[in-house]
Parts: structure tokens; C-alpha cells; sequence
């Protein structure tokens, strides 16, 4: 990417190749030019993890004024949202870089957070599986989440030159965390799923219809 324009051929090719290859990615990644491309960076992956996120949900309620609505403010939150989630978690990456003995410069760690946000819409695509099942759909949240971490390991060692010995430690403790976590939430989702379903989709579209007229 140049310094004075947003290279949006580059931005996708990096896309691929911090999913892809994020250990070869992080290693050649640009750590300086200013906060403008991780903005703009956070911006797109949380504008296409919205759109995506749209459409699910109308495929999933269907239209109608306050249905599109609803809609519409999934799409401008996830927006709003990611730009948010970049500051917050640069600061994050900043502090587990501290610990682990790398980079503390915040522009840099913006920017690997920035490139791990690639995870987004990625996230966003597989969200229909809950709807089908929502042991299936933790299982996916599960191996997204980890290779996030996976990501972030190749992040901190490469791009932000922290100890590997310690990037591996704190990684494999926040992965059996969020694997315990989000196993043991599983039952606590399925009792909120069966409270929910009291409230039927066809009731909440009656209610649409009756509040539309």
C-alpha cells in the first residue's frame, strides 16, 4: 500500500495472504505509515462482516419495513463496531506484545490487529450454522477463534519481534480458556435457544406485520 492512497488490489491480496499464509504475511508486513490504512482496513472488514451478517438475517426473517431496518442497523453497528475493536484491541495486542517482549509502538500493533480483523467476515459467512445447530455452530466458532489465535501467534513473533517461547505459552493458555469457555456454553445456549423459541419466528413476523400496518 502507498503512503498517499488506499491500495484496494494490495488490500485484497493481503486479505489472502494473512488467511492463507499469516506466518509469511507477518514477516514482510508494513509496520509503519500512519493509522490510516488499519481504519480504513477495519472499516471494509466490518462493513463486509455486516453485509454478510444482513444477509442472513433476512434470509432469516425476511423483509418488511422493520425487519430491513433491524437489518440495517446489524449492517451500520458491525461498521461501527469494528472500528471501535480496532483501538481496543490494539491496545490488547499491545499488552500481551508487552509481555511477551515485543513491540509496544501502538502503529504497529494497530496495524497486526488491523490484518487479523481479516478473520471478520470470515466469521460472519459461517453464521448461519448456529441457526442449524448450535453445537455445530460453537464447533465452528471454536476453530475460527483458534486460528485467530494462530494468526496472532505469527503476529507477535513476526511483526512485533516478541519471545516466541512466551507468544506460545500465553497463546496455548488463551486457547484452552476459550475452548473451555465456549464448550461449557453450550448448554447455556441451548436453555436460552428453547426460552427463544417461546417467541416463534411466525409470532415475530405477525408482530412486524401488525406494527408495519
Amino acid at each position: 500500500m502507498s503512503d498517499s492512497s488506499f491500495n484496494f488490489n494490495g488490500f485484497l491480496q493481503e486479505t489472502k495472504d494473512v488467511l492463507v499464509s499469516p506466518k509469511s504475511y507477518f514477516s514482510t508486513m508494513k509496520t509503519t505509515g500512519g493509522l490510516g490504512d488499519p481504519i480504513i482496513k477495519a472499516l471494509i472488514y466490518g462493513a463486509a462482516a455486516g453485509i454478510i451478517g444482513y444477509i442472513w438475517y433476512l434470509l432469516d426473517f425476511g423483509g418488511g419495513m422493520i425487519g430491513g431496518a433491524v437489518g440495517i442497523m446489524i449492517l451500520v453497528w458491525a461498521v461501527i463496531g469494528a472500528v471501535i475493536g480496532l483501538f481496543i484491541g490494539a491496545v490488547i495486542t499491545l499488552v500481551i506484545s508487552a509481555i511477551c517482549k515485543g513491540s509496544t509502538v501502538f502503529e504497529t500493533n494497530a496495524r497486526v490487529t488491523a490484518s487479523l480483523m481479516a478473520i471478520m467476515p470470515v466469521s460472519a459467512l459461517f453464521g448461519f450454522v448456529d441457526k442449524l445447530s448450535i453445537t455445530g455452530g460453537t464447533i465452528v466458532s471454536l476453530i475460527i477463534t483458534l486460528y485467530s489465535l494462530y494468526m496472532l501467534y505469527h503476529g507477535l513473533i513476526e511483526a512485533l519481534k516478541a519471545k516466541p517461547g512466551t507468544v506460545k505459552i500465553l497463546v496455548i493458555i488463551l486457547a484452552a480458556l476459550i475452548a473451555l469457555i465456549m464448550l461449557l456454553g453450550i448448554g447455556a445456549k441451548k436453555k436460552a435457544n428453547q426460552f427463544m423459541e417461546e417467541f416463534n419466528k411466525s409470532d415475530f413476523k405477525e408482530l412486524l406485520d401488525e406494527t408495519q400496518k
